[in-house]
């Protein structure tokens, strides 16, 4: 559904991708971190999902059907989270002000974190050494410089982290994080309970999309404005309307925004989705937006509606809002 230079080039544009949201699965903590099991038992009736830049809402209902309670572990796992400038300045926790509730009552909440470094789990590595798995600056800082220097060393040899080149010296984390926010949750027999998330999204974007004329037709860019395309859905007539949009303007930046839904997590319970909606929001009449779905509905100048029956999500979604072009 689509609504209406060179690699340095796009560095300097691009933003980090951010985490977003996510969709409830069972799961069990393992040696390797935590791992999204599949439910013989429970049913997930259904999933009622608002998705926007400033807030993102999750109502479920689902249903023990195996006749005995049922008391596992559930985890919202979120998008793995790549390093760099922008995210190091998130205090991760805090600023997601992830809540969750259970029939109304507040559910106590764990956040759970695991590092890979090309496809390695590198989580216990880094505790031993109180390296902090999703690093905001001053924290991970202050633990480097806590370290030994041939322990330190040690670890940059490793490729867990590099010297930035700063003075006074600082240093860049190189694994990825994943996170899930976990519960412990009983699952009456036969009894419906409803279980309702909100948080703040932290959303990745970029200053000057790669749509941008001047840089799209760019052959060193081409095959990532492809792959763009593809992942948001883009159809020609998005572009259209996003030239339009400039007019005459050639040289001005339209920011992009980009939020991630790990929806595929949602086919880890016993069958379909029995009722999905889904309302993503664009924030403002100006702004475009595309996403990948079947059967969008307009229901109003900002908002768009996908409802869906015994639903299997097979992919996870990715929302793309661009704004107006800046002054």
């Amino acid at each position: 559904m689509a609504t209406a230079s060179n690699a340095a080039v796009v560095a300097a544009l691009l933003l980090a991708s951010a985490p977003a949201l996510a969709n409830d699965s069972t799961a069990e903590l393992g040696l390797g971190g935590l791992t999204l099991t599949r439910s013989a038992d429970i049913v997930m009736e259904s999933e009622d999902l608002f998705v926007s830049e400033a807030r993102i809402t999750v109502d479920y209902v689902f249903v023990n059907t195996s006749g005995r309670d049922i008391e596992t572990t559930v985890a919202f796992p979120l998008p793995d989270v790549t390093h760099g400038v922008e995210t190091m300045a998130w205090d991760y926790e805090s600023e997601l002000a992830f809540r969750t509730t259970v029939d109304g009552a507040p559910a106590d909440l764990k956040l759970v974190y695991s590092a890979v470094l090309k496809g390695k789990d590198v989580g216990e590595r880094l505790r031993a050494a109180n390296i902090p798995l999703m690093p905001v600056y001053d924290r991970f800082e202050a633990a480097v410089k806590a370290l030994s220097p041939q322990v330190r060393d040690a670890l940059i040899a490793e490729g867990l982290f590099e010297p930035d080149g700063a003075t006074p010296p600082g240093w860049t984390p190189l694994w990825t994080t994943r996170t899930a926010v976990t519960r412990t949750q009983v699952f009456p027999a036969g009894k419906p309970i409803r279980v309702s998330h909100a948080y703040k999204p932290l959303a990745g974007g970029s200053v000057g999309s790669i749509l941008s004329p001047g840089l799209r037709d760019m052959p060193d860019v081409r095959k990532e404005v492809t792959a763009y395309r593809a992942k948001y859905c883009i159809d020609d007539a998005f572009v259209r309307g996003f030239d339009a949009a400039r007019g005459k303007k050639k040289d001005v930046l339209q920011p992009d925004v980009w939020l991630s839904y790990v929806l595929t997590s949602g086919a880890n319970w016993n069958g379909p989705i029995r009722s999905f909606r889904l309302v993503v929001d664009k924030g403002d009449p100006k702004n475009m937006v595309s996403f990948c779905a079947d059967g969008v509905k307009k229901i109003s100048p900002t908002r768009f509606e996908v409802v869906y029956r015994d639903f299997t999500p097979t992919r996870d979604l990715n929302v793309l809002i661009v704004r107006p072009p800046m002054e």
